[in-house]
């Protein structure tokens, strides 16, 4: 049956890749009063998190933001599937490289420097791996989450390799590592995701006792690479731009929990800045701690 859905479904999302961004952007607004409206997609846990993140707002400021919120994510929805069809120089024309973090990167790759990428799901972050492909010359390795179904699975990652990155499942990463050890690489991670609760650091996070996954801090420590974090600043509808910052470079100073707190909290920051920007439909705060 999936096999079935994915093949009737799949020259809709090529033909929705090709929409001008003007059609794209009208489409978007349609499918923003179906999701809102109509469907309530995951209304519940958008509100939940909003209204625990956020507790100074009134019900009226949630409801505010809930719906930008909404309409950027039918944004994010249907800019992902560009990618399938964009050419290099609309990508870069969409999501440019900020001239200090194209410095950051290529002082590392001067230095012939591999190294470990840190963000969040904030802003387009499928554009912000395609710009990178394009703009910088170390090789883009993505760790993920493989999907369920193995056809639609095939689609993204023929999407994200398009410019050039590659992928890595998690479970393969520290193996993955190793072997490309002599190549110049960047090793992302998308690290704000919910972990297991008994193997996470524990931390205040948007007001809320949040578990954070370790293994961007773990890796580090391993391969001593230095640490950049990005984030995706949204401009305008459908333009942003890469902001990069040198977080820590080996030999790293500090405890346990060091690392993770660093890039945690600057996540966090760039969330508050522009909020409707990150993915609050993620059931990330699922997890409760067992023992305080």
């Amino acid at each position: 049956m999936s096999a079935i859905i994915y093949y009737i479904t799949l020259p809709f999302i090529y033909l929705l890749s090709l929409l001008p961004f003007p059609l794209l952007y009208l489409l978007s607004d349609g499918l923003y009063l179906v999701l809102y409206h109509v469907v309530g997609y995951r209304k519940e846990v958008i509100n939940e998190n909003l209204t625990n993140a956020f507790p100074e707002k009134t019900p009226a400021g949630i409801i505010i933001l809930q719906k930008k919120f909404y309409r950027y994510f039918c944004d994010l929805l249907l800019e992902t599937f560009k990618t399938l069809t964009i050419s290099r120089d609309t990508m870069l024309k969409h999501c440019s490289l900020d001239p200090a973090a194209e410095k950051i990167f290529s002082g590392f790759a001067a230095e012939n420097k591999s190294l470990i990428i840190v963000m969040g799901h904030k802003g387009n972050w499928e554009w912000a791996g395609n710009t990178f492909g394009i703009c910088c010359k170390h090789q883009l390795y993505v760790i993920y989450h493989p999907l369920a179904n193995k056809y639609f699975d095939g689609l993204i990652y023929k999407m994200r390799r398009r410019f050039g990155s590659k992928l890595i499942p998690m479970k393969d990463t520290f193996r993955q590592i190793i072997k490309n050890k002599n190549e110049l690489n960047a090793i992302a991670f998308i690290a704000d995701q919910s972990p297991n609760p008994e193997k996470a650091y524990w931390m205040n996070f948007l007001n809320q006792d949040t578990a954070v996954f370790t293994g961007t801090e773990k890796i580090a420590k391993m391969i001593n690479y230095p640490i950049v974090y990005i984030s995706l600043k949204r401009l305008k509808r459908g333009y942003y731009t890469l902001l990069a910052e040198t977080l820590l470079a080996p030999p790293y100073a500090g405890g346990e929990g060091n690392i993770t707190e660093l890039h945690t909290r600057k996540l966090e920051s760039d969330i508050l800045a522009q909020p409707e920007t990150w993915l609050w439909t993620h059931k990330r705060w699922k997890h409760k701690r067992v023992n305080i």
